[in-house]
């Protein structure tokens, strides 16, 4: 397989926006996420990332097309309502790297990609000395939900695998399920690893 990986930081990001917008509306639309998106709202999204040098954007490239993605930026930079919980828990969000989504088609799934992706964001995220924590939140949706596909298997095992604990630090997103007229609250769940402690413990 002719794959690329490429890891880019702010402004270099910006050729790929739309191509990254298509994928996150393909990809989020499939459950746990269920996101009815559109190009012209994940077009200005995307545009946090060209702010500052310090998000990254990893790339997984198959004959020019972008098919996987993997997003993060220090914590500082991202809304109130992913830094309330940490400020709330007495956490310093100066010293937290956020992890945003992590998206990859289908028929990439299964070869190690995603864990590509948690190496490269984690290097780019402790190359300044400065974050001791990385972080990310996923949805959480009952196991009852109508849409959920019978062979459905959440990411936690891989998750656990790579470090990261789930913790009690929640907060809501909002946008529109595909079978919603409407917006509505989603709940979304922090997970994180701590690298101070792990390096302490050495």
């Amino acid at each position: 397989m002719n794959l690329t990986i490429k890891t880019l930081t702010g402004s270099a990001i910006k050729p790929y926006l739309n191509e990254l917008a298509r994928l996150r509306i393909a990809i989020f639309r499939e459950f746990p996420y269920l996101y009815d998106g559109d190009m012209e709202y994940e077009a200005s999204y995307l545009e946090t990332y060209l702010r500052s040098e310090e998000a990254v954007m990893v790339l997984a490239i198959h004959d020019k097309k972008v098919v996987g993605a993997s997003s993060g930026m220090p914590l500082m930079l991202e809304t109130n309502a992913v830094k309330k919980p940490f400020l709330e828990a007495g956490m310093e969000p100066e010293k937290i790297f956020y992890f945003g989504e992590s998206l990859l088609e289908l028929p990439y799934r299964g070869k190690g990609i995603g864990h590509i992706f948690f190496d490269e964001r984690e290097k780019h995220a402790l190359n300044p000395g400065r974050f001791e924590t990385t972080t990310f939140c996923a949805v959480h949706r009952p196991e009852t939900h109508p849409l959920r596909p019978p062979a459905y298997l959440p990411l936690d095992s891989f998750w656990k695998k790579r470090g990261y604990t789930p913790t009690q630090m929640t907060t809501h997103f909002q946008w529109k399920d595909v079978d919603e007229n409407e917006e509505s609250d989603k709940l979304m769940r922090f997970w994180i690893k701590n690298w101070k402690s792990n390096t302490d413990e050495k």
